[in-house]
């Protein structure tokens, strides 16, 4: 199955190999495309995943504050998705229709 995440009217992130967590679809790092994601401070913390670490969007001169999420070094349950992109915040990820 291939998932797209969508905002501000732009895809962001395409893959066929996502991986979903909690109801979450996970973007593997080389599908996202980097021109749109700007690292922040953000971090989060989670009992079996680990630390996250956020990027905030900027897609036509807007930003989307800590939109997408990741784990740079989870815990062994989650290493599968070990700098995974995760989105929330009005971000849309909606299944590819083949």
């Amino acid at each position: 199955m291939k998932f797209k995440a969508v905002w501000n009217g732009v895809v962001i992130a395409e893959s066929d190999a996502t991986q979903e967590v909690e109801g979450n679809q996970y973007f593997p790092a080389e599908s996202i495309n980097k021109e749109y994601f700007k690292t922040t401070e953000t971090h989060t913390s989670c009992p079996w995943k680990g630390k996250a670490s956020y990027y905030s969007l900027e897609v036509n001169g807007e930003t989307n504050k800590d939109a997408a999420w990741y784990y740079p070094n989870p815990m062994e349950a989650a290493k599968h998705i070990e700098n995974y992109v995760a989105f929330w915040k009005g971000v849309t990820v909606e299944q590819v229709a083949n």
